[in-house]
């Protein structure tokens, strides 16, 4: 139950808090005084969004904070979300003047997800402008499948059938894959042979242009070879026996003079490292292979990996394996994709069983549920006046599955006997409307465990016997809920429990809204001037006092 609101800084309202209670609660008050601005000050509670234009001071925050009596079946909710649970719970929200807003249940901060499904158990507004929810098929769904007991059940379906959504989008995914992939398969996997045929893994790049370079010079490297030995080795004149000479010389000077010891070393050591050399040149003239075939199949491979680097657009060998790495890769995958959608496809059949189940089990209780749904508005509509209103509740099987099941539904509605039954939207006027609503809102009540209902002008274009009606309606709809109505008429005013005034007065040059609590007194003045207008009269005050008895 709602038992206290505080609202600061807010739009017109720059202080208020007013004490609510048990049973059918009245809030008056002349159009323009505020009460749609208290309504929507208690949908920041609901988790609505925050709109900064709607801080009356824009350098302070704004304030809304409500107060419920909760009882212990909410005991668990606040465990879950690691909330400290208390009877007397205070959800707050505050608009900061940046903008941003937060919200906090028992001064605990909480998303606005938690706040949404903490407040939507517990508080119920139904404004004027909504009763056109009653022609979209998601409320008439609502009312239906409230009535059947599918909440639990349609909570299940709606997960399964998200689920079944995106295995479709997956498994559709695939398929778009796997025919993309098969118009370029054919050339990926030409390129691929081209690639593992090169051998990457065995080729150095610089070394095979070296071999190239060298079988394509190798006769003139076998001719320099071979003149350098000959003038090495040359009898006489070669130039390491003039060496050998040289050496043996500066030994012996060496053994004369020890300040030519380490000459004659150095000397020694380079001498050696210079014969080495002779005789490896003279190894390499001689294993020098001037092989044309070789020179073909070395060419061949250098300008295969050339041409491959050029249509590869890179500059490496390391660049090619890449390409080919990624290109197996590829290949991989597009030899998983047939299993992965084979087996997408096989959920998808799995799912679509269970939906189907799930579906049935709906169908079958609504078709039960939709005589009694008929029968107790047609009950309620003759006591609000509308003795010849026919309902009927047209459901029909869809083709595909829909976020309510595999079903369509219409709420047909002819007010006049002897016409036929239409669309609601199209066979229903204003004052029928609101009739229709508050019969349907009353039964939806009575389906749920929704401790506060609040009726925004639900009573709307009907006056007289009819409006007597709707507020013994709703005083029956307050015997097990608090029930907070807004209403103009007196008819309804007069049966409230307790009944509250929205007022407009100007506070130090500033036009500000409140709401005050009335007395018995002032009851009976407000409704008598819900009758006559501004000017309160005799007969007005007898009507009143009349009502209220």
């Amino acid at each position: 139950m709602l038992s206290r609101i505080f609202i600061q800084n807010f739009a017109l309202i720059d202080s208020l808090e007013i004490t609510l209670n048990k049973g059918l609660q009245v809030i008056t008050g002349e159009t323009g005084a505020g009460k749609s601005i208290i309504l929507g000050a208690l949908r920041l509670i609901l988790g609505e969004r925050a709109d900064l234009k709607s801080l009356q001071n824009s350098e302070s925050k704004s304030v809304v904070e409500a107060e419920f009596k909760v009882g212990e079946n909410f005991r668990a909710f606040f465990e879950e979300n690691d909330l400290d649970f208390d009877v007397h719970t205070i959800i707050r929200r505050e608009v900061l003047p940046n903008g941003k807003s937060r919200a906090f249940v028992n001064d605990v901060p909480v998303t606005l997800d938690i706040l949404r499904s903490l407040s939507g158990n517990l508080i119920d507004i139904h404004s004027q402008f909504e009763t056109s929810n009653l022609f979209s098929e998601e409320y008439q769904f609502r009312i239906i499948d409230g009535l059947s007991g599918n909440k639990n059940l349609i909570s299940k379906y709606q997960k399964h059938f998200s689920d079944f959504k995106k295995l479709n989008r997956d498994l559709n995914l695939a398929k778009q894959q796997l025919a993309d992939g098969n118009k370029e398969n054919d050339y990926k996997t030409f390129l691929l042979n081209e690639l593992n045929d090169a051998n990457l893994d065995q080729i150095d790049l610089e070394e095979l242009q070296s071999k190239v370079k060298k079988q394509e010079n190798a006769e003139t490297i076998t001719e320099n070879l071979s003149q350098i030995f000959a003038k090495m080795d040359a009898e006489e004149v070669g130039i390491l026996d003039s060496l050998n000479d040289v050496k043996a010389k500066l030994s012996k000077v060496a053994e004369l003079s020890h300040e030519f010891t380490l000459l004659n070393q150095r000397f020694q050591e380079n001498f050696l490292d210079f014969k080495d050399i002779v005789f490896e040149l003279q190894d390499e003239a001689e294993k020098m292979d001037t092989s044309p075939e070789l020179l073909f199949e070395l060419t061949t491979t250098l300008n295969s990996v050339n041409s491959l680097l050029v249509k590869h657009s890179v500059n490496t060998v390391e660049e090619l394996r890449a390409i080919r790495d990624e290109l197996e890769s590829e290949q991989h995958n597009f030899s998983q994709l047939e299993n992965t959608i084979a087996d997408l496809q096989k959920r998808k059949e799995t799912a679509q069983a269970e939906l189907e189940k799930l579906a049935a089990e709906l169908a079958a209780n609504r078709k039960k549920s939709v005589p009694i749904f008929v029968s107790k508005v047609e009950t309620l509509l003759k006591q609000l006046g509308l003795e010849k209103a026919k309902l009927e509740v047209d459901l029909q099987s869809a083709e595909d599955f829909n976020n309510f099941g595999k079903e369509e539904i219409k709420l047909l509605f002819q007010a006049n006997s002897g016409f036929a039954l239409k669309p609601i939207q199209s066979a229903i006027s204003g004052g029928e409307r609101s009739r229709v609503m508050l019969s349907i809102k009353k039964l939806m009540a009575e389906n749920t465990e929704l401790p506060t209902l609040i009726l925004d002008e639900i009573d709307t274009g009907v006056s007289g016997k009819v409006a007597e009606e709707m507020g013994n309606v709703m005083r029956e709809m307050s015997d097990n809920r608090q029930l907070i109505v807004i209403t103009h008429l007196a008819q309804v005013a007069a049966k409230g429990d307790n009944n509250y005034k929205v007022v407009k007065r100007d506070i130090a040059g500033k036009t500000q809204s409140t709401i005050i609590p009335l007395d018995s007194s002032e009851k009976l003045n407000e409704i008598a001037q819900l009758l006559s207008g501004a000017k309160i009269t005799e007969a007005a005050i007898s009507q009143a006092r009349e009502l209220m008895k």
